[in-house]
């Protein structure tokens, strides 16, 4: 074998810790996998007699290089259209990643950090590197890494759940959510919810989603029996029951033949949080592994000026108000008439 040959080699049996460390520093997989990627490019370049232990140095390079990756990601996500949401890491579609005890949840918590925070928290608490060589990574002092890491522990932990819920009672509560909240029944929506329940909906501004989120109960209410009486039934179907990032969920093709994951945080027997991915650039490895399209055709509309709009999915604008039709971000008030708008 080639000296090159005998890297990749190497590479390859830490690749599925290396893009696990990425996605959790970046909530992107297709960020993750570039980072990857270009961590591999670096490393065969490296003279691989000088490396006595290739993992810490390959957890070195990607780390630094999502430290890179956040700068540039957090300026995206400034004009982000509407909910920014992690990219759903399904648990039957990983591609052998490595466990951990992170959830969706957590995830959103991880994203309140700075980069450092984040970076110190994973490494050490998460993976398991020892404090100096977080330091030596980060480039900081041990005690300077501690306090880091302290504080975003503290952070992380004020989100962690009290009970986790067990795997039975989860999907129990996801199916009885899917066919709740697809038929609008109210009645049995109230036994499923928490009275402080939030709707996060990702859309990217590609696909019909909330653009703010949905928070208590009563709002939440009124908006899934405005879906039911917009809709009807059957507006939604599940492809496969799954656990998204340590959350019990399913897949659907929901209303315009749209590709979905649906996330529920479950406390106490109810519904926390509902966490919706929508935007087809964060299902494309989902829909791969379901050998689906993510989207639906696209086709030219017109929008209200008359200029053409190309690469809309394929479903009927909404009227959002008397004469021409216009974006508006949802509110409980609307929900009810209007429950979707681009997002």
């Amino acid at each position: 074998m080639s000296q090159a040959e005998i890297a990749t080699a190497t590479f390859e049996v830490h690749r599925a810790r290396l893009l696990r460390i990425a996605y959790r520093m970046l909530g992107s997989r297709s960020e993750a996998e570039d980072v990857v990627q270009n961590a591999w490019l670096r490393w065969v370049a490296v003279d691989q007699t000088k490396v006595s232990a290739p993992y810490p140095f390959l957890a070195r390079i990607v780390t630094r290089l999502c430290l890179d990756e956040m700068k540039s990601a957090r300026a995206r996500r400034e004009t982000y259209v509407g909910a920014w949401l992690p990219d759903p890491l399904v648990e039957n579609q990983e591609d052998g990643l490595d466990k951990d005890d992170l959830t969706l949840t957590l995830m959103m918590a991880l994203e309140r950090l700075s980069p450092l925070e984040r970076a110190a928290f994973l490494l050490h608490d998460v993976f398991g590197v020892p404090l100096g060589e977080v330091a030596d990574t980060l480039d900081r002092e041990a005690a300077a890494v501690r306090q880091l890491a302290v504080r975003a522990r503290r952070n992380v932990e004020a989100a962690r759940p009290r009970f986790p819920v067990e795997r039975e009672e989860g999907e129990r509560i996801a199916q009885a959510f899917f066919a709740a909240s697809t038929s609008g029944d109210t009645a049995a929506l109230r036994t499923l919810l928490a009275e402080n329940a939030v709707l996060r909906s990702d859309g990217g501004g590609k696909v019909l989603a909330f653009i703010n989120p949905i928070t208590g109960l009563d709002r939440l209410l009124r908006m899934f029996e405005g879906v039911r009486r917009k809709w009807g039934q059957g507006w939604a179907q599940i492809l496969e029951p799954v656990w998204i990032d340590g959350l019990p969920g399913y897949i659907s093709r929901e209303r315009g033949d749209v590709l979905q994951t649906t996330a529920l945080a479950i406390e106490d027997g109810q519904i926390t949080a509902i966490y919706i991915t929508r935007n087809p650039d964060k299902l494309r490895h989902v829909a791969q592994a379901l050998a689906v399209a993510p989207v639906p055709t696209s086709r030219t509309q017109r929008s209200g000026s008359g200029r053409p709009r190309v690469g809309l999915p394929d479903i009927q604008p909404l009227k959002m108000c008397p004469g021409r039709w216009r974006l508006k971000a949802i509110t409980a008030e609307v929900a009810a008439d209007c429950p979707l708008v681009f997002g």
